[in-house]
């Protein structure tokens, strides 16, 4: 687990950003130090997707945010142990993030992978994936930059399929893959877990055009 002396620092490789940082607004180029393309992971879990990720994309910065703050630990505990000096872990409520700190076309791809489904009708507005997220997203892409969702959840997925079609500005793109295992889509704790249950996924990407 990282040390309570590590929180907070982000000098060096994989560690966690100051929660003072989701305060705004977020200079991305200070906190990897330079001015590399930027990808973030919403939901990062355990830290497994970013890991394989940024070891694979060194020329990328990545930045993943978990509300969870024992995960946002564990995770940043990882990536930071494997010494990647391009990825870093933050403790946000992404949508708030990206609505006042992230600014306009920063991000070359937005991943969200297995988000909570909320299942109940009276918990649908918890979901990340919301007409007003889907705004900040757009403007926080660059043009040409992606949109990636992947979920176990069919009536979840219904509802973003729902949502993106036709919206202005978010086109159609074929679905990249973001793993390199064999049989694997984006290679996250949830996904490998659901392959070994047999469950289906459902995927969709969209690229910022204008």
């Amino acid at each position: 687990m990282l040390s309570r002396g590590r929180v907070g620092r982000w000098d060096g490789a994989g560690v966690m950003l100051p929660e003072s940082f989701a305060a705004g607004p977020a200079d991305l180029r200070a906190a990897f130090g330079n001015s590399r393309p930027a990808e973030v992971e919403i939901g990062s879990g355990k830290g497994t997707f970013l890991l394989a990720r940024a070891a694979a994309r060194p020329e990328v910065n990545f930045l993943g945010i978990e509300w969870a703050r024992a995960y946002c630990l564990y995770a940043a505990d990882r990536l930071r142990r494997a010494r990647l000096p391009n990825v870093r872990m933050l403790r946000a409520d992404a949508a708030a993030f990206f609505r006042s700190c992230l600014p306009d076309a920063c991000l070359l791809r937005v991943h969200i992978y297995f988000p909570d489904p909320w299942p109940k009708q009276r918990h649908h507005r918890r979901r990340i994936i919301q007409p007003r997220f889907l705004v900040d997203a757009r403007r926080t892409l660059q043009p040409g930059g992606q949109l990636i969702v992947v979920t176990d959840h069919l009536d979840y997925f219904r509802q973003i399929r729902q949502l993106l079609t036709d919206f202005p500005g978010l086109a159609t793109t074929p679905m990249p893959r973001m793993a390199d295992k064999a049989g694997e889509l984006v290679g996250t704790n949830f996904e490998r877990k659901y392959i070994a249950q047999g469950r289906a996924f459902f995927s969709l990407a969209r690229m910022r055009h204008i």
